[in-house]
């Protein structure tokens, strides 16, 4: 085992812990948990079985095990960056939707005052 299959298996399996802990805590949905969990457990193989990345590569006619892995996490990073975005779009109009809520509230209340 060389230094750098050491360090990636054992942030890889600190980070599926933290997955199997929100998941247990209740914040993850099972779909969640299985991406993470599964996106997690085959970079570990793909960590000891180098081997096995290249094989699948040449399936989809690509040349690298290594350049398999770089389309793969570009297009799972897309997908995230896709997913954030859209969750900060949602979460600006619902502070919008409070903030207009509150002024009205205020308006109100200060003219009941008068």
């Amino acid at each position: 085992m060389t230094l750098i299959q050491l360090l990636l298996s054992i942030f890889l399996l600190f980070a599926l812990s933290r997955v199997i802990l929100r998941f247990r805590g209740g914040q993850l949905s099972p779909l969640e948990f299985a991406f993470w969990s599964i996106l997690f457990v085959a970079a570990i193989f793909g960590i000891f079985l180098p081997e096995q990345t290249s094989q699948l590569a040449k399936i989809l006619g690509i040349g690298r095990g290594a350049d398999l892995v770089v389309y793969v996490s570009i297009v799972i990073i897309f997908y995230l960056v896709f997913r954030l975005y859209i969750m900060i779009e949602n979460l600006r109009h619902e502070i919008t939707e409070i903030v207009r809520k509150i002024a009205l509230e205020n308006v109100i209340k200060s003219k009941t005052k008068k």
